[in-house]
């Protein structure tokens, strides 16, 4: 069984509404069932280095957007700290994921401006892309680490609308139909439901979850990576993302002109 934790960073609204960005990005982070345990003690041991280095408590949630822009809703440990000190925690971050063996990481980018016309456009476009990536990567066997001869897949979201997303995966297993290019600018539709992806998802808690908190800071860092604030810019920190190469599902996408599996809506 393959787990993934989803995280977003943006919203939903149109640029034409009022929303402050025109992006709107998914990061899941996938790990197997047979190497979860592994992962959360390499978590864990970091989490220990951050207590002796930054005094900051292994409870203490790190929430990458807000260590740069909003740090008195952190914990009193990191509030203390300078920015320059909370950017070298999100870099560390950042290389502690690279280094996580049997982790993958699928990274959508859907622009807003183009191909979109509500909210709820937006929302139903980025998720099924998503869900559509983490059903072809563990049908094509493309994730990296242990796996089991007949693989599922489950969903973890951060406190997302629950009931939207229930509604989306139960549409996509009835009805799922996908444009397939057959070369030479021709293209067919064909309806192929969701069979791998099981259950609904199922909400956790980003304070109460490791996993959620490395989904939370691989998103933060796409974003940055595709449409940096003037600190992340100045300070270099928009190439973060860069360093998660080694955990980057580059399957999920190969048509991205950076090489990195960033799935890019529209296509």
């Amino acid at each position: 069984m393959y787990l993934m934790y989803v995280d977003e960073s943006g919203d939903c609204g149109l640029p034409s509404g009022g929303s402050p960005s025109t992006l709107f990005c998914l990061a899941g982070v996938v790990v197997h069932e047979l190497a979860w345990q592994d992962t959360i003690n390499q978590l864990l041991q970091f989490r220990r280095w951050l207590r002796s280095k930054y005094g900051i408590p292994q409870e203490a949630e790190l929430h990458t957007a807000e260590m740069i822009s909003k740090p008195k809703k952190l914990h009193a440990s990191i509030q203390t700290l300078s920015k320059h000190a909370r950017l070298a925690i999100i870099r560390n971050f950042a290389d502690e994921i690279a280094r996580l063996r049997d982790v993958n990481v699928i990274s959508v980018v859907l622009d807003k401006a183009h191909g979109v016309a509500t909210p709820e456009d937006v929302f139903n476009y980025a998720w099924c892309s998503l869900f559509q990536r983490f059903e072809n990567t563990i049908d094509y066997k493309n994730f990296r680490g242990p796996s089991n001869p007949q693989e599922r897949g489950i969903v973890f979201p951060d406190d997302t609308d629950g009931g939207k997303l229930e509604q989306l995966l139960t549409r996509m297993r009835v009805s799922n139909r996908l444009k397939i290019n057959l070369g030479h600018g021709a293209s067919t539709l064909i309806d192929r439901p969701i069979r791998l992806v099981v259950e609904d998802p199922i909400n956790r808690d980003s304070s109460q979850s490791y996993l959620i908190q490395v989904a939370d800071c691989a998103v933060f860092l796409l974003k940055q990576y595709m449409q940096p604030n003037s600190y992340m810019k100045q300070s270099g920190g928009n190439a973060y993302f860069k360093r998660l190469d080694p955990v980057l599902c580059k399957a999920a996408s190969k048509k991205d002109p950076d090489k990195m599996g960033i799935v890019r809506l529209p296509m």
